[in-house]
């Protein structure tokens, strides 16, 4: 049985057997004794993008209560939820993160308190995955926005938008409109000016010809 630690888009946190290219956390909540979540889905405005492996250290998942080891399919899906890439583990990331976010609002480089704050305020409403309007073209919204059309969750990328699903992205689609912006704006603002998030390799499935028209 697969413990509820896998992040979707939206940011909820499910049971599946999806494999990520990221783990992170929102503090502890989880009972280590049962592993199983608490009601709470965050103890702190800390959301974390983490690397998998750090210095080789090795963590029994759930086991403790220092953290709650979640994951994420990539960082694209890990920036939806609300997520930002870790200053400790994911340095280098981090740091790009930060320089986009001060080049696209024209500011000083903020503190990492800063950026969590601003993302708290635009990843959650009411305690629900916060839903933003699209104000753009989808064509003009930079690689690794994720949307929502019809209650779905797509990665944009080179014009074509990639549908996630449990096992990883399907099928890539042109679609013209969305219904939702699920990538928090200040996140979109630095994806403009330059950052580029690690995507699944599921993401470079060749279309189908019909795609195309």
């Amino acid at each position: 049985m697969h413990l509820q630690n896998r992040v979707t888009p939206f940011g909820d946190i499910v049971a599946i057997a999806q494999r990520g290219l990221f783990t992170g956390n929102r503090g502890i909540i989880h009972d280590p004794a049962t592993k199983t979540l608490l009601c709470k889905r965050w103890a702190t405005r800390t959301w974390l993008i983490c690397d998998c492996a750090f210095r080789g250290r090795r963590r029994d998942v759930m086991a403790g209560r220092s953290w709650t080891e979640l994951f994420f399919l990539d960082e694209a899906v890990a920036l939806s939820a609300g997520h930002r890439p870790c200053f400790l583990c994911r340095r280098e990331a981090a740091e790009r993160f930060r320089a986009c976010w001060a080049s696209a609002r024209q500011e000083s480089p903020p503190s990492a308190a800063r950026i969590d704050t601003v993302l708290h305020e635009e990843r959650l409403e009411q305690g629900r995955k916060r839903l933003h309007p699209v104000t753009l073209l989808l064509t003009d919204l930079p690689d690794g926005t994720v949307v929502a059309v019809n209650g779905e969750a797509y990665t944009l990328r080179a014009g074509l938008a990639h549908r996630w699903t449990n096992e990883g992205y399907a099928r890539p689609e042109l679609i013209h409109d969305a219904d939702w912006l699920l990538t928090p704006p200040s996140t979109v603002m630095a994806l403009h000016a330059g950052y580029r998030p690690v995507l699944h390799p599921s993401i470079n499935t060749t279309p189908n010809r019909s795609d195309d028209a």
